[in-house]
């Protein structure tokens, strides 16, 4: 038993000897995070406002209720808030015994 777990071992470590891991630095990082960001706010259509609090270095994003990507697949964020009805999907019937679905 032991010795399978000694063999085990070995071939993981074997395995993995080419592989090394990169350690980013704090500017890389930032400067990673930051391409990411730009690269979204640069596809959209309305530019969000930026504000960046000096005192504590955040930066936010305003953004609208809703996304365009969240318009096609949610209902309005006003409209679940308000407590309006959500029109929902009539559910698909199961097939009797012995029927196929086509």
């Amino acid at each position: 038993m032991i010795n399978w777990g000694i063999q085990m071992f070995k071939f993981i470590k074997s395995r993995l000897a080419g592989v090394t891991a990169t350690l980013e630095t704090q500017r890389q990082t930032i400067e990673r995070a930051l391409a990411e960001v730009n690269e979204v706010v640069g596809l959209m259509a309305d530019k969000p406002k930026v504000t960046i609090d000096p005192a504590t270095g955040s930066v936010t994003l305003e953004l609208p209720d809703q996304m365009p990507d969240e318009a096609l697949a949610l209902p309005a964020p006003k409209a679940v808030a308000e407590g309006a009805p959500v029109e929902e999907e009539p559910e698909a019937a199961e097939p009797e015994v012995g029927e196929k679905e086509v």
